[in-house]
């Protein structure tokens, strides 16, 4: 059904009631592009199939089927079917996490219903809907701008010119035709396109596939998801060591054969030594963590674009933060008001201003926005309500005008209100250098108390100018807004420094402001505080000596963080750099962590970002750093779990054929551990909990890799602790027991020292029996009753080829598994 169109240029100004919009979303259905297809069950079982380990598996128990085995081929066809559904499980679960972090990710819009503003999905507009449109924010339908100002809009997405585009309201009685993008200045806007300049009133036109976007975006669906350079490695390590596996395989079979010409059992001999080498859970291990990792920030309000970023989180050095909303609560309150007639102070509970301070604040309160966004304009707005009518003209902030102009027509006259910088405002008013010096210094008074200082002046012109500075404006006064300091910012701000990150507040304030701001959050300001203009003024590598000590930043214009963000990077640092406007997109690139501020922050921000803070706070921030670094430390430990279990299942399927032993590990064995060894990967090691001292020691070195030649090592002599251990087991109890015996007891040291190394590398050295270690001791427990079948039931046993042990071998088996697999746990101890 295709969605009505508007038929009238004069909307409710009310907006649609929600029982219309609720009646037409049901009839249009939601406003978004058809979303890539999420992996059902059936792919991820598809996908899991094709894994070597699972086909090799597969293989053997047909094999033992088609010997007559039938006990043995049932295992472990059983076996591989039950370790295809763990895979399956955990992949399901990384899909839930995935879709519930694009729901959040989800693009808002600012909508007219009943009469009130409030925010919804995009996906919820409506045809008929009024919403608020804005530089930085993506354009959300098809739609007419109705009210507002001339907007700037650049059309690229749909038309590939770089070239923004004009568009106006529309006009009483005017017609329209179906335009296309790019067309000739109109008051058509299109979805997914994005204002630069400017803000209105849209009325929706079209959404969703019948937008100019989803008549031509249909195949952005079938864009397949790609994956992230650690799961490409990964992939890749996986897939050498499956080729690397299926030669041993070959060769392991082939030396059987012609050394004891049992071709059969070395086939078997040699499926046993490929599917011991094969590190599956590698990719694995990694897709769960990202998901999870990535669904478990956004539960502390740090949303997830990029999951590569997970990994820089542990190596943040340097933390640039914005001062307004982040350090402090964006919770403008306007207390101050000073002219030369005289200075007022307002309550918090926003009681009604002198007669004396009204006009001021009447002037002030034209030179807001209609429909106000700002903190200020509504801290304005609280005090003096705004009439009725829209403004003749509208001149938004510039970098190189920092105040915003209304023109307002008044008879035959225009008269021009502006709210800015102080300086931009003097500048305007074209005041003689004495009396700029005199209104300087209460502004550096006002700032010096904390407060967000504002100029207000206007001017009356004969005709609308085209540039607010040709007109000459009278100075009328200043404005003082307070925005408290969060309560638990200087806390956060402790842990970082704690966690040896450097945090540097940047601000477009006043110095003086920033100054007294930064002393309350216990920021360090013996370094003076830097200004924009010194930023500009500085080559890169002076500005890089000069920020290895400066924490201030004032009167920074969005592109200078860019500058700084290149400077702190000369220096070595690793950058995390917070931003919300359409010019911060570019500092955020740069940043090795870019992040946005989900509430007020612009979609070119999120866009430009790889995290969002869905609070816009700053201790978000170092939340999300430590729950990173939780991430990075898990996800290591189970990179050297996984390794290091590898070596001994694998050594102890080789070296029985090389040494002229019997065989110790048969398929069904490696599938017992193989069962053992996936849960204890996913619950174990990713649910762990953060070592304590995780935010008291310095950041990751920017060039340590996740898991480098040193974890490799680590995790190879783990195992070969392991190994030895198993093997000396093994030939010890072959001198005086039967090989299924041996067997029994080397596959129990084997299990019980998989499961100490477990406990040890998952532990960190942290105590053994706490709350978090639920899951390993669950596992433990179901692994040791499986085992304990396995030796003592004599079907089972036998299916096994294995004995059980009499209490010397069992004593020493546990004693070599505690010993062989837990040292790493007491070095971690000793390390605490």
């Amino acid at each position: 059904m295709r969605p009505c169109r508007p038929t009238t240029l004069v909307p409710s100004p009310q907006g649609l009631t929600q029982v219309e919009a609720t009646a037409r979303l049901a009839a249009v259905g939601p406003n978004e592009l058809p979303r890539p297809a999420a992996r059902s069950v059936v792919r991820i079982v598809a996908e899991t199939l094709r894994e070597p380990m699972f086909l090799l598996l597969l293989g053997a128990a047909g094999l033992y089927l088609t010997l007559g085995d039938l006990s043995e081929g049932a295992f472990l066809l059983l076996g591989a079917l039950a370790a295809i559904g763990l895979v399956i499980l955990q992949e399901a679960r990384s899909e839930r996490a995935l879709a519930a972090l694009r729901d959040l990710a989800q693009p808002q819009v600012r909508v007219l219903r009943d009469g009130v503003e409030r925010r919804i999905a995009a996906r919820d507009l409506v045809p008929g809907d009024l919403f608020l449109v804005g530089e930085g924010e993506r354009i959300a339908a098809d739609a007419l701008l109705v009210a507002g100002g001339l907007l700037t809009v650049d059309e690229s997405l749909l038309t590939g010119e770089s070239g923004p585009v004009p568009r106006r309201p529309a006009r009483p009685g005017e017609s329209f035709g179906q335009a296309e993008p790019g067309g000739e200045p109109g008051p058509w806007l299109f979805a997914g396109t994005l204002p630069v300049a400017g803000q209105g009133l849209a009325l929706a036109a079209r959404t969703g596939a019948e937008s100019a976007i989803g008549r031509i975006g249909r195949s952005l669906a079938d864009i397949p998801q790609e994956p992230t350079p650690l799961q490409r490695t990964a992939g890749r390590l996986a897939a050498a060591l499956g080729g690397v596996a299926l030669v041993f395989c070959g060769l392991v079979a082939v030396a059987y054969g012609l050394l004891r010409g049992d071709w059969v059992e070395g086939t078997l001999a040699g499926v046993t030594v490929a599917i011991a080498l094969i590190p599956e859970e590698f990719p694995m291990v990694l897709a769960v963590f990202l998901a999870l990792g990535a669904w478990r920030l956004a539960a502390h309000k740090v949303l997830v674009r990029r999951s590569a970023v997970i990994e820089t989180l542990d190596a943040a050095t340097v933390l640039c933060v914005d001062k307004t909303g982040t350090l402090t609560e964006n919770r403008m309150q306007l207390v101050r008001a000073w002219s030369p007639a005289g200075e007022w102070s307002f309550g918090e509970a926003g009681s009604a201003p002198a007669d004396a301070a009204r006009a001021l604040l009447v002037l002030a309160a034209d030179a807001c926005a209609v429909r106000p966004t700002d903190p200020m304009d509504r801290a304005v707005r609280r005090l003096v309500p705004g009439g009725e009518g829209e403004p003749a003209e509208v001149w938004p902030l510039r970098p190189e005008r920092l105040a915003f102009v209304q023109a307002w027509a008044e008879g035959e006259e225009v008269r021009l209100v502006a709210k800015g910088a102080p300086e931009a405002v003097f500048a305007l008013c074209r005041l003689p250098d004495a009396e700029v010096a005199a209104l300087q210094a209460e502004t550096a008074r006002l700032a010096g108390e904390g407060l967000r200082v504002l100029g207000v002046a206007q001017a009356r012109a004969a005709r609308l100018p085209d540039d607010p500075a040709a007109a000459v404006f009278d100075f009328a006064g200043l404005l003082g807004f307070a925005d408290p300091l969060r309560g638990d910012a200087a806390a956060a701000l402790a842990e970082a420094r704690g966690a040896g990150i450097r945090v540097v507040m940047i601000t477009g304030d006043h110095p003086a402001t920033a100054r007294a701001i930064a002393r309350q959050a216990g920021l360090d300001v013996t370094a003076g505080v830097l200004t924009g203009a010194e930023i500009a003024g500085l080559s890169l590598e002076d500005l890089a000596a000069r920020v290895r000590r400066a924490e201030v930043f004032a009167r920074v214009a969005p592109e200078q963080k860019l500058r700084l963000v290149e400077a702190l990077k000369l220096d070595g640092e690793v950058v995390a750099m917070t931003g919300d406007g359409v010019n911060d997109a570019p500092a955020l690139e740069a940043a090795h962590i870019g992040i946005a501020m989900g509430g007020r922050g612009t979609d070119v921000a999120r866009e430009a970002a790889d995290l969002v803070l869905l609070d816009d706070s700053f201790p978000a921030i170092v939340g999300g750093v430590r729950l990173g670094r939780r991430i990075f430390a898990n996800l290591r430990r189970a990179l050297t779990y996984v390794t290091a279990i590898h070596v001994p299942i694998a050594g102890v399927a080789l070296a029985p054929v090389l040494l002229g032993l019997p065989p110790l590990l048969y398929p069904m064995h490696v599938v017992l551990l193989e069962l053992a060894i996936d849960p204890t990967c996913a619950l174990v090691f990713e649910t762990a909990r953060s070592d304590e001292g995780a935010m008291r020691r310095p950041p990751r070195r920017a060039d340590e890799p996740l898991f480098g030649l040193r974890q490799a090592a680590f995790a190879v002599v783990q195992g070969l602790s392991v190994l030895v251990g198993v093997l000396g087991v093994y030939i010890w109890a072959l001198a005086a027991h039967p090989p299924a015996t041996a067997r029994g007891a080397a596959f129990l040291t084997l299990v019980l020292g998989n499961l100490v190394l477990a406990l040890a590398d998952s532990s960190g050295g942290r105590r053994l029996f706490a709350l978090e270690r639920l899951a390993f001791w669950a596992i433990a427990l179901a692994v040791c009753a499986v085992t304990a079948v396995v030796l003592t039931v004599p079907a089972v046993a036998e299916v096994f080829r294995v004995a059980p042990p009499p209490p010397g071998p069992l004593a020493v088996a546990t004693l070599v598994a505690v010993v062989t697999g837990g040292w790493p746990g007491l070095l971690g101890r000793l390390r605490r």
